[in-house]
């Protein structure tokens, strides 16, 4: 046996080990939408449903604070159908990764069935946090994007920058519970279980996106990956323009619904309050997840590190 078949070997049961673990966790932290989360409750309106570690409202210091409790609410709510939206796209690929394993190891098949199974249930939930924070606020509020569109426009790009994308999204759902969510006391009680629960289910999501991430790099050519990461900047740029859409939205919402006029220059510094929030929320806060960053060290070659930088750089102020 060559060492070469001995490495391959090694290789595959260390992923399958890493797989199994996944299902285990995905067995032990399993919970529903009705009894485990929503259980009954509203929202709180008094109460913000952002953090300002993730709304950065503290920065727009002219607001009044209900015009700031106000604008972490349209955050939130825009935050929740956020998530609505990229998880239709990461099922998608998800289920059609799953192929790859029918006839081989079915312990990977399994762990990707159930990912699959909990991003439809994030669905679901982020479709009901909808429902119920439109119950308590002003009529006019439009999220623009749609899941369907996004999802076909993203799952054109390779199977690699779709795998970068979602590793990067499930990492900084971790990063902002860790670092925001679960430290601010004065947040809504229903809006921090909402991702506590979800950041439970994704914490082993964000294992498994790395293990199919580096299953498919470890399959291409220079110049495939070449590819991959020109698709994934085109992806960067796809985010960001969801991004200044729905925070151009947002700011024309909140101007008509705060409770007075806004002068030009205070509307102008809500939208470009908004636009850096969601900047960071949606794209920064990702890229300078450690785990990400060195996931995506391992993969690229320098040259390609410095593209992909050069093209994030406008956005990280």
């Amino acid at each position: 046996m060559s060492i070469t078949t001995l490495q391959r070997m090694t290789m595959t049961t260390n992923r399958t080990e890493q797989y199994a673990k996944c299902i285990a966790a995905s067995r032990r932290i399993r919970w529903d939408i009705d009894r485990d989360v929503i259980r009954g409750r509203e929202f709180d309106f008094s109460r913000r449903f952002l953090p300002d570690g993730l709304s950065r409202i503290r920065r727009l210091a002219f607001l009044a604070p209900a015009e700031q409790l106000r604008l972490s609410q349209i955050q939130g709510r825009t935050y929740a159908n956020m998530f609505g939206l990229v998880e239709r796209f990461i099922a998608i690929k998800m289920l059609e990764l799953s192929r790859d394993h029918w006839y081989g190891d079915q312990v990977a098949l399994e762990a990707l069935v159930r990912f699959t199974d909990e991003e439809l249930k994030h669905q679901e939930l982020f479709r009901r946090i909808e429902l119920l924070a439109g119950k308590g606020m002003p009529a006019g509020y439009q999220f623009l994007p749609t899941a369907n569109a996004v999802a076909a426009q993203v799952l054109q790009a390779s199977t690699w920058a779709v795998l970068a994308l979602t590793c990067h999204i499930e990492l900084f759902t971790q990063a902002h519970y860790r670092h925001s969510l679960e430290a601010d006391e004065e947040i809504s009680e229903l809006y921090r279980d909402v991702f506590l629960f979800h950041w439970k289910e994704e914490s082993q999501h964000a294992l498994l996106d790395e293990l199919e991430w580096e299953r498919e790099n470890g399959r291409l050519s220079h110049a495939e990956r070449d590819r991959g990461v020109d698709d994934l900047i085109g992806l960067v740029a796809a985010v960001d323009a969801i991004v200044r859409q729905q925070a151009s939205a947002d700011a024309d919402y909140f101007a008509s619904t705060c409770g007075r006029a806004l002068t030009a220059q205070e509307a102008a510094e809500v939208a470009a309050g908004l636009l850096h929030a969601y900047r960071w929320q949606y794209i920064v806060s990702g890229v300078q997840e450690p785990r990400f960053a060195r996931a995506l060290a391992l993969m690229v070659t320098a040259e390609q590190m410095k593209r992909i930088q050069a093209a994030l750089q406008p956005l990280m102020g």
